[in-house]
């Protein structure tokens, strides 16, 4: 396959990844709000939380995202210009034109992750099947 196809859909990927997020911690909030039963389905949670778990892990390491590192060596293969630095850095600069260091995403990927944990303990998956 072609290797700029391939380097559009890791960014695809990539987005998604950040959207299941994002829009999924809303979900978790509003339905803390509003006692919705299906936000504590426990599979959804546990994956919602593996997932910043892995952002915060990569984060702390200092470490680049597979996903982005993947994405550039695609976009270089095809003869494609690729962006510098991380992808949520790249996307909030390309979207409303903020510039930080990389200290300030790490910072926001901690706490969205404290956010993460801290709607887990307030209401936690139901680990029963009959209530997932």
């Amino acid at each position: 396959m072609n290797p700029a196809v391939l380097a559009n859909l890791v960014a695809l990927v990539h987005f998604a990844w950040v959207m299941f997020l994002v829009l999924g911690l809303g979900a978790i909030l509003l339905g803390i709000a509003f006692g919705w039963r299906w936000v504590r389905n426990r599979w959804f949670r546990l994956i919602h939380l593996a997932m910043i778990v892995i952002v915060v892990g990569e984060s702390l390491a200092g470490a680049p995202c597979p996903l982005t590192v993947w994405e550039h060596r695609l976009r270089e293969r095809a003869g494609q210009a690729s962006f510098d630095g991380d992808f949520i850095a790249y996307w909030v600069h390309r979207l409303i034109f903020f510039q930080a260091e990389p200290w300030v995403f790490t910072v926001v990927y901690l706490a969205f992750g404290a956010a993460v944990a801290a709607a887990w303990i307030i209401t936690p998956p139901r680990w029963r099947s009959s209530d997932g």
